[in-house]
């Protein structure tokens, strides 16, 4: 893909990367947004409630990042989440629901990971069409 269709996106109000990639790149009509985990944007720190408290902060993280690059919620057509245990799968399934309303909601995959960054219970990426 040529370069100039192509811009790295960052948001001031999500955390920041942690290691050589992007919070996001906008590609053509599609945004893809890095795996989120549960860091409070406003002091850097891993939140290490409970799974549900998690989910939504991930949620969050993402929502800002698309709201920066002028999406919602809405625009996401593919989510991918990785849990360290799928016990969770029900709990962070419930938040999540609330979060992505409406009649077209996006393609999922949830997984259970051996291990994920910081030990942390989920993560969570997704790709928004702009188009």
């Amino acid at each position: 893909m040529n370069a100039a269709k192509k811009k790295t996106i960052k948001c001031a109000d999500a955390p920041a990367a942690i290691g050589p990639y992007s919070q996001a790149v906008q590609a053509g009509d599609f945004l893809f947004v890095s795996g989120q985990i549960p860091i409070d944007p406003g002091n850097g720190e891993i939140v290490k409630e409970g799974i549900k408290q998690q989910t939504l902060l991930v949620i969050e993280n993402a929502e800002k990042i698309l709201r920066s690059a002028g999406l919602e919620l809405s625009d996401v057509v593919k989510v991918d989440v990785f849990l360290s245990d799928i016990q969770d799968f029900t709990a962070m399934n419930e938040v999540y629901g609330s979060k992505f309303t409406g009649d077209a909601k996006p393609a999922r995959c949830v997984v259970q990971a051996a291990r994920l960054p910081k030990d942390v219970r989920i993560e969570l990426s997704c790709i928004a069409f702009a188009g």
